[in-house]
């Protein structure tokens, strides 16, 4: 579930960078960041060295510029971070960057995951910035008493209140000739629900199910849903539907509900996006409050992208973020290595 998160966050996602009007136009300036500045050299830099990666340089090639105006948008991206964590004052040192990464990683190959990323055009240094990031907005998220989901008795009150939405429901389905047939076998799957395997065996079919599976709500059959839900644990019945042969009998076992221990990874997941998009917003309130100015030489804004500048000052930073799954964007200084 974290490696998920993890890998979806590195999907050159962005989060939306704003600023007010500013007249600042060095030329050895790339981008200003209220009273910070990425240098063009520092850029260069950054460029050069995430494009020492074969994988990544065969990725962008033909999209140098292109590739260019997202590496700026990282770096402007990456001290707006900055800026935030020394605002709640919440600055993560790099061991603990680290850690977090290693426990999203999980058992995952490492390599295999920064092969993955540099074919998106992601470079190491960018998925290391993207997990600072995350824990900067874990850190703030805190700081400001926003994570309060995340307790022992929060989650557990949690849990009472969807268990239902979280069980669910063993389901079998038997496709059989005729009424008489369907009698018999609810009859025998009354009597004895241990013989489901065996009867569905005798009607072996496209619709007719091998064994019981445990399904939620929403992958119940329509047509058979309301009678699913009404049934007792244990019960079977039957029902005739469009566009098939015969008569189905359906099987309705004990439900399935998960243990809190079970619920937990999803129930701690839930909490932990809430409390994200809570810090989140506070980085967008620091991020409001800087002068962003990017030279024109680098691009200007069009419909929430960066593209090419014809002339004129960019006060207006504005990408899309595709990470928030989950692993959340990545923080602190505008990194260039790692």
């Amino acid at each position: 579930m974290h490696t998920r998160r993890l890998i979806g966050s590195l999907a050159v996602g962005l989060v939306a960078l704003a600023g007010v009007t500013g007249c600042r136009t060095s030329p050895n300036v790339a981008a200003y960041v209220g009273d910070e500045r990425v240098t063009v050299a520092e850029l260069e830099t950054a460029v050069d060295e995430r494009l020492s990666n074969p994988d990544l340089a065969a990725a962008t090639e033909g999209r140098e510029g292109e590739f260019t105006r997202l590496v700026l948008t990282r770096l402007v991206q990456a001290e707006i971070y900055v800026q935030a964590a020394q605002r709640y004052d919440v600055t993560p040192d790099d061991g603990d960057v680290q850690a977090l990464l290693d426990e999203l990683l999980g058992d995952q190959d490492p390599e295999a995951l920064y092969a993955q990323a540099a074919a998106q055009g992601v470079g190491r240094a960018d998925v290391f910035e993207t997990v600072r990031q995350q824990l900067v907005r874990q850190r703030i998220a805190v700081a400001e008493g926003l994570a309060g989901g995340l307790t022992e008795e929060q989650l557990r009150a949690d849990y009472e209140e969807t268990v239902a939405s979280l069980s669910q429901q063993r389901l079998g389905y038997i496709t059989v000739p005729d009424q008489a047939a369907a009698d018999a076998a609810v009859a025998s799957l009354q009597a004895d629900p241990n013989s489901y395997a065996a009867l569905a065996a005798q009607y072996a079919g496209p619709t007719t199910l091998a064994s019981v599976e445990a399904r939620g709500a929403d992958q119940v059959p329509s047509v058979i849903a309301d009678q699913v839900a009404g049934a007792a644990p244990n019960s079977a019945f039957t029902v005739t539907v469009p566009d098939v042969q015969g008569v189905l009998v359906v099987f309705v076992g004990e439900p399935v509900v998960p243990t809190f221990e079970e619920a937990r990874p999803d129930l701690e997941g839930a909490a932990e996006a809430e409390a994200d998009d809570a810090a989140q917003a506070l980085v967008a309130d620091v991020r409001a409050e800087l002068d962003i100015t990017v030279n024109p030489r680098f691009g200007v804004i069009e419909e929430g992208e960066i593209v090419p500048a014809d002339g004129g000052v960019v006060d207006l930073l504005d990408a899309e973020d595709d990470a928030a799954a989950a692993a959340g964007g990545g923080t602190g200084a505008a990194a260039t290595g790692n």
